[in-house]
């Protein structure tokens, strides 16, 4: 693999340990996977954020960093509600070494708005054509996908490592060849809501890690290719996709003769997998919801009063612009968590089942909260939380 002469000297170690390390693992990986160069990416966005999921060996690993970013970076979803975790039922000692991990890397200078959603906060971090370093699956998939960058699903340190860098190792979703579908995905039913979701969990655990187009007959919007998106992703390893005449590379490519068909019956029977006792929580907001999407909740909810535990997680910036929004939902007896989502924090293990519209949430709470969950269209998750 090629290194400019300034790239040399940072592996070296003459910039100091930290960018050393950095440089060690963009360039480890970028031999792993045979890259050729280093790349300058436009934005990071870095996981490995929740004390749940590094513990003391990734706050440790962190603190011990010097040195500050040099690319526009945002954080992934912590573990808690970085205000309002008491609410949540989180305990005082994970708060504690919650707020010690953004301690660690806000002085790093990377913005602690933590999101998996972060092209709804800022739009200048990614555009088509734009080389990223992003980590957490669904929004590589989105930034892929429906935005048109490029960037490999990178682990959290190989993220915080470009931050650093301001590159990442060119390779994989960063070359044009590997961008090209080899499997076509078949949907000739009529798709809305959470449907987008139960077809991304199906064709996710099908697909793998390949490059599906799909031939669709309903016109998706952004919220419905964010949560096809995400489920593909969680379900499978997808971490790009087109539909033709949606996404913005699409219409160059051919539909591969492989094919996959998925019918209407299948994703019914994902609806229909459901707890023998209901749900004692009800999360929505995975990935984070948009401003469009709390503005749908709130209509929804609107003079209703529910008698279930409820959750929808979006970002502080997204909740702090709309506060009339945010008020009207919280009115009606929801309480709307940001900094965190279901998936990442240990207050979702203390319910039996939760219900969501999220085909990500689906697949990544039972495997990492050790609860059942359900899926379900919006607004019959909020009859699921006994509306009144």
């Amino acid at each position: 693999m090629y290194l400019t002469q300034e790239e040399e000297s940072v592996l070296e170690g003459e910039q100091g340990p930290t960018l050393q390390k950095a440089m060690e693992i963009i360039t480890a990986l970028g031999e792993i996977y045979g890259a050729d160069s280093l790349v300058p990416v436009t934005s990071t966005q870095i996981a490995g954020v929740s004390y749940k999921t590094i513990g003391d060996a990734g706050l440790e690993w962190i603190s011990d960093l010097d040195g500050e970013v040099v690319v526009p970076s945002i954080l992934n979803p912590a573990g808690m509600d970085l205000e309002r975790w008491q609410e949540m039922g989180i305990d005082a000692s994970f708060a504690a070494k919650q707020l010690e991990i953004i301690k660690a890397y806000r002085r790093l200078g990377i913005r602690c708005e933590c999101t998996c959603t972060p092209y709804h906060i800022d739009k200048t971090l990614a555009s088509f054509g734009d080389h990223l370093a992003w980590s957490e699956s669904s929004a590589v998939s989105y930034a892929n996908s429906v935005i048109g960058a490029r960037t490999n699903r990178e682990g959290g340190p190989s993220a915080l490592a470009a931050a650093l860098i301001g590159k990442t190792a060119n390779y994989g979703y960063h070359l044009d060849e590997n961008r090209v579908p080899v499997i076509t995905v078949q949907v000739e039913c009529k798709l809305k809501g959470a449907d987008y979701g139960a077809l991304g969990y199906l064709a996710g655990a099908s697909i793998g890690s390949d490059v599906p187009i799909f031939k669709l007959i309903s016109q998706p919007s952004k919220t419905n290719l964010k949560a096809l998106g995400a489920a593909m992703a969680a379900s499978g390893a997808v971490a790009l996709y087109h539909i033709h005449g949606v996404t913005p590379e699409a219409d160059q490519y051919e539909s591969p003769d492989n094919t996959l068909i998925i019918e209407r019956s299948e994703i019914d029977d994902i609806f229909k997998q459901v707890c023998e006792n209901g749900p004692d929580l009800v999360a929505l907001g995975c990935p984070h919801y948009s401003i469009e999407e709390l503005e749908r909740l709130s209509r929804l909810l609107d003079g209703k009063t529910l008698n279930k535990e409820v959750w929808v997680c979006t970002s502080r910036a997204i909740k702090r612009s709309n506060p009339d929004v945010i008020r009207n939902i919280e009115a009606n007896g929801v309480k709307v968590f940001t900094d965190t989502c279901m998936v990442v924090s240990p207050a979702t293990e203390r319910f039996n089942c939760t219900l969501t519209d999220s085909g990500k949430a689906l697949k990544y709470i039972p495997n990492l909260c050790g609860v059942r969950t359900q899926l379900a269209h919006m607004h019959d998750c909020l009859k699921g939380g006994d509306v009144d």
